[in-house]
């Protein structure tokens, strides 16, 4: 991956076309601030998708080791991967 281009809200809202293009393209990310703070990047669909796989992958296996913990620990009314998977995700809002 490139080096991301820093960008205003207010750079960015000029010419959002071409940041969307530079992402897809060259896959170059724009990270845009507001106020001087990064709040957002730009970046390719397909590098979102890998992220977003990456992302529920390691969830997945850390869900799973937590399984296997308590299964080897013997905890009585263990709960499924599912279920806690619903717990965590809750906690996150």
């Amino acid at each position: 991956m490139s080096e991301p281009v820093i960008e205003s809200m207010i750079e960015v809202g000029s010419h959002l076309a071409g940041a969307v293009d530079r992402a897809h393209r060259e896959g170059v990310p724009t990270i845009i601030t507001r106020d001087g703070k990064q709040e957002a990047v730009v970046i390719g669909i397909e590098e979102y998708r890998q992220l977003r796989r990456l992302a529920d992958e390691a969830e997945d296996s850390w869900l799973n080791r937590l399984a296997d913990e308590a299964e080897r620990a013997g905890s009585a009314g263990a709960t499924t991967l599912d279920e806690m998977a619903a717990v965590l995700r809750h906690e996150e809002c």
